[in-house]
């Protein structure tokens, strides 16, 4: 049985951390709230063992075509086994096809299909278990894997549109980083030993370059090893409850990222929510999933008193809005879809809109970037190029004088 990992907090709002058997997250939840603990976080906590064996991913892609060719062959009424077998016959991910044999396994014994899908958490997504778990009591499991298909398919778009639009800056990024070593491993040494054998006077420019290219040039691998040092302790403190917190909440603040960082949680909650809703999913439960799914600290936190509040009667609508996370669109649209029983509707349509804000987002972020990677380029490399040019000049006009 697995064991997962626990932050919870207590009637005295004291943080309570720990690790307990369970057959799912679910199951710690329920635990947790039976001993009055609300729960922040529950993350499965793998051997060494099992992370090697599990570290490689199965890409979305995989899923998404499984999902819709599974969806095809039980509306033609082809056997669940059968479907499988023959998706791991032409599977051509090693990973993906072990996790379907042993699916294939598990429906031979009995066990219903998300039973046998949820002991590979490592290939499917925690939603992608429950909304079948719902689709199994619903026996609208056809309809709900073309819904999982649709969704992996929009979230695999969305994620390809971000890629795209960084793809130029970080270009630009790395040619300015290559434009700087360039200048600094092979041209200022050169011309530090040209202007040392005229033993001329530099101007202040040159002499600020050369003094930087020798600093970089003699002490390349403290600066290396200090680098090292800081980047391997800063993932050790993300790591941590506090650091992910902290670090979560310093991107929610950080002008213009803020913006993109919000409506792509926004997108992914309203869309993963609206797909779990129309499968038939107890909202508490939807709820879980979807503050694990937001990947940030802040709202996971928040979502987990969203669901406390609404296991006490609530609703969804106000808790959402007392969080201040959310846009006022997606709680109005949230309370109208609350009021008329179209709760999945109103959030796919918010998602929808998010989808489009969050490109726009992006694209108005990538135009601020460019121009200032082009700006930060042409500073360096047109500093070096003066104070040279001024050396250059400043020597002629001394072997000049001199004459």
């Amino acid at each position: 049985m697995p064991r997962f990992k626990y932050v919870a907090l207590a009637g005295d709002d004291k943080t309570v951390k720990g690790s307990i058997e369970a057959g799912t997250a679910v199951g710690v939840r329920t635990a947790l709230e039976e001993r009055e603990l609300r729960v922040v976080s529950v993350k499965e906590r793998r051997g060494i063992l099992q992370l090697e064996i599990t570290r490689k991913k199965v890409p979305r892609q995989e899923i998404m075509h499984f999902s819709r060719q599974l969806a095809a062959f039980v509306r033609a009424g082809i056997p669940i086994l059968q479907s499988i077998q023959t998706f791991s016959r032409e599977s051509g991910n090693k990973t993906f096809k072990r996790a379907l044999d042993e699916i294939s396994d598990a429906l031979r014994r009995g066990d219903p299909l998300s039973r046998a899908v949820a002991a590979h958490g490592h290939s499917f997504p925690r939603f992608y278990v429950d909304m079948l778990k719902a689709a199994e009591l619903t026996g609208r499991l056809d309809a709900v894997l073309d819904q999982l298909a649709l969704y992996i398919e929009r979230d695999l778009e969305a994620r390809r549109r971000i890629r795209s639009a960084l793809a130029y800056p970080g270009i630009i990024g790395v040619m300015s980083l290559a434009t700087i070593g360039i200048l600094t491993v092979f041209v200022l040494p050169r011309f530090q030993v040209f202007f040392k054998s005229l033993n001329a006077t530099l101007p202040l420019p040159t002499r600020m370059v050369l003094a930087a290219a020798g600093f970089l040039g003699h002490w390349w691998w403290a600066i290396g090893a200090g680098a090292a040092l800081v980047v391997g302790s800063v993932y050790s403190l993300l790591r941590t409850e506090a650091g992910r917190r902290t670090r979560d909440t310093l991107v929610l603040r950080l002008p213009a990222v803020a913006s993109v960082v919000r409506y792509s949680i926004v997108e992914r909650f309203c869309r993963i929510l609206s797909s779990m809703v129309g499968a038939g999913v107890p909202l508490p439960e939807a709820m879980v999933v979807v503050s694990e799914s937001t990947g940030n600290a802040v709202y996971e936190r928040a979502l987990a008193r969203v669901r406390e509040e609404m296991l006490e009667g609530e609703g969804i609508a106000a808790p959402i809005t007392r969080t201040d996370l959310f846009p006022g669109v997606v709680t109005q649209m949230i309370r109208v879809g609350e009021d008329t029983g179209t709760l999945d509707q109103q959030l796919a349509t918010a998602a929808l809109f998010y989808e489009k804000e969050l490109d726009y987002k992006v694209k108005k972020l990538t135009t601020y970037f460019e121009p200032a990677m082009i700006i930060f380029m042409g500073l360096v490399v047109g500093f070096v190029a003066i104070a040279l040019v001024s050396a250059m000049y400043g020597i002629f006009r001394q072997s000049g004088s001199v004459q």
